[in-house]
């Protein structure tokens, strides 16, 4: 017999019943039946109920044993008693009549249970990460994060993708973020920086005539901490594909995508014909370029019904031609109560407030901004926006550009506390036409909204004629429930066309050059048009597994500081290390 184990925990069926057998794992549980001993025994496979009693060989050696010992068990296979079948556990009509143990490696004190699901402190769960990833809802979701890998690299392969690797050290860029630099020890005080994504690599391989590249590529990005993306590193599917067009990369990945959502959703619908929003028209509908499409409400402008009302604040902001005022629907929200729960919660956030009406028995409006705007506006309102009888609007107003964000906010409220939001489905869709550039406040220049290196819609005779801040783009996200899950692009392949785009955003020909040297060398040479996209892995596996929280589905992630409790880093570098790099701390004055 194998030293360690004849079967694996869960392996064992009625078959097996009369087999001697050895199993080793982690000591699940112990529990004392009246003096009999059951233990169940955990590997990565499964789990099996061992028995010991007072007369087995082993008794005296398994009343010492506690959770999370490693063990050896030797032992008979045998039926469980009638009426104690767990027709949960695949092992579930057997268990093994212990009659030898070996401890493998003992375990201390737990510094936090491994059975059961129960809540627990953060930085301790990240510090003894290898006990918390013993837990099985956990260990659960690691195996369906390799599985809906393995699912998207069989899927690239059968539309016909190559994977490829792309170099970790590479050189910095623009991609939006901050780079992680590594110090170069061969060429004092040059620095590699780690990829923010295989952008420009994956592009050279299409003017290396690869024709449609894949990879689940490590991205690195020096970011401040988000709730919706990881510190430090992310896992994306890398796409890229030539001679092809917008349409072209929709029906290649949609598949790819619609597909790993069926396989994982446990049943759950997953939309098939996905819905095309342009960005302008995200905004409007749903005051997000995420939108959560299970909520139904869609918003609408209803500013001519305020204009010179006898609601001042509204009437005096509609003297400015760039303001709006936005009415936000809600079914089934016409009380008080409700109403003014939602007031509550905007002066929470911020704002002065929510106006609202509310639509009583008959059809007729009632609240400050009915009485304010009188009967035939408030049920031109209500004709236009489609309330009923109980239901009731909110009004957002000012300048679109700065109040989107708030409207979808309390769009996505409305429609939880409504119960109006389908958490049962996958509702996937493309969001198209984004802003090629838009305007960075903080430097008081005109920058790329998106991707650097996609194609503006109209090519280079756009980029000479056109407002740059009009300019549109072959850029796109998909997005699921109110996640990007994925972005992608055309890309600007003409060289002049290139040099232009940077121009615009404050980039000189020398500095592309410079700094995007191979790319710009590549173009001279016969470049193919192209265009691809990224997913990200960590948040389809998220989502997949119902959980909020990215660290649920990763399996070393850093906290929210951007620290690794398991390992420790980051740490200081030795005197040496830093000599070797000619790299001098200079800390910031405390």
């Amino acid at each position: 017999m194998h030293r360690y184990r004849s079967h694996k925990c869960g392996d064992l069926r009625e078959s097996n019943i009369g087999e001697t057998v050895r199993l080793s794992g982690w000591v699940h549980r112990v529990r004392d039946h009246g003096g009999v001993l059951f233990i169940d025994l955990r590997d990565h496979y499964g789990l099996t109920q061992c028995v010991v009693d007072p007369d087995s060989p082993a008794f005296a050696q398994a009343e010492k044993l506690r959770s999370e010992f490693v063990v050896k068990m030797d032992g008979k296979v045998r039926r469980r008693p009638e009426g104690t079948d767990n027709n949960d556990l695949p092992t579930g009509k057997i268990e093994i009549y212990v009659t030898e143990i070996e401890v493998l490696g003992p375990a201390g004190d737990l510094p936090l249970p491994v059975f059961g699901d129960q809540e627990y402190p953060e930085d301790i769960r990240l510090k003894y990460r290898f006990l918390d990833l013993r837990r099985e809802k956990l260990h659960q979701n690691i195996m369906t994060r390799v599985d809906i890998i393995k699912s998207m690299r069989r899927r690239m392969e059968g539309q016909g993708f190559f994977e490829f690797n792309t170099p970790i050290l590479t050189a910095s860029s623009p991609e939006g973020a901050r780079d992680f630099l590594v110090p170069s020890r061969i060429h004092p005080g040059k620095f590699y920086a780690l990829p923010q994504a295989p952008q420009q690599y994956k592009q050279l391989l299409m003017m290396s005539g690869f024709d449609r590249y894949f990879q689940i590529a490590p991205c690195f990005r020096d970011e401040d901490p988000r709730a919706d993306r990881l510190p430090g590193e992310f896992y994306q599917l890398d796409v890229e594909m030539s001679f092809v067009t917008q349409e072209d990369v929709f029906a290649a990945m949609e598949p790819v995508i619609t597909g790993v959502f069926e396989e994982f959703a446990k049943g759950k619908p997953v939309s098939k014909n996905w819905r095309r929003i342009p960005f302008a028209e995200a905004l409007r509908k749903y005051g997000s370029d995420k939108p959560d499409l299970r909520n139904p409400i869609e918003m609408q402008d209803v500013s001519e019904h305020f204009r010179g009302s006898g609601f001042k604040v509204f009437a005096r902001m509609l003297e400015d031609p760039k303001n709006q005022v936005w009415a936000i629907p809600a079914p089934g929200g016409g009380s008080r109560a409700f109403c003014d729960r939602m007031n509550s919660w905007a002066q929470g956030e911020g704002q002065p407030g929510l106006g609202y009406i509310m639509w009583r028995e008959g059809g007729e409006g009632a609240g400050p901004l009915a009485n304010n705007i009188g009967p035939e506006r408030t049920a031109a309102i209500r004709a236009q926006i489609g309330t009923k009888e109980g239901d009731a609007a909110f009004f957002v107003a000012g300048d679109p550009d700065k109040f989107w964000k708030f409207s979808g906010l309390a769009r996505n409220k409305v429609g939880e506390e409504l119960n109006l939001t389908d958490k049962e489905r996958f509702e996937l869709a493309w969001i198209v036409d984004f802003p090629m550039y838009e305007y960075n406040e903080d430097d008081k220049k005109v920058d790329f909204s998106h991707n650097p290196f996609s194609m503006p819609q109209g090519g280079l005779e756009t980029l000479k004629s056109q407002d740059p801040l009009t300019i549109k783009a072959f850029q796109y996200d998909i997005t699921c429930n109110g996640f990007e899950i994925a972005s992608g692009g055309i890309r600007n392949h003409v060289p002049e066309a290139m040099v232009k785009a940077f121009e615009i955003a404050g980039y000189g020909e020398q500095e592309v050059v410079d700094r995007f040297g191979g790319m710009y060398r590549a173009f001279q040479y016969g470049a193919p048009p192209h265009g691809g996209m990224a997913a990200g892995v960590d948040r389809i596996v998220m989502l997949l597994c119902g959980t909020n929280n990215l660290r649920e589905i990763s399996l070393f992630p850093m906290n929210q500081q951007a620290m690794d409790l398991l390992m420790g880093a980051p740490s200081e570098a030795s005197t040496k290390q830093l000599r070797e790099l000619h790299v001098k701390v200079n800390l910031p004055q405390k």
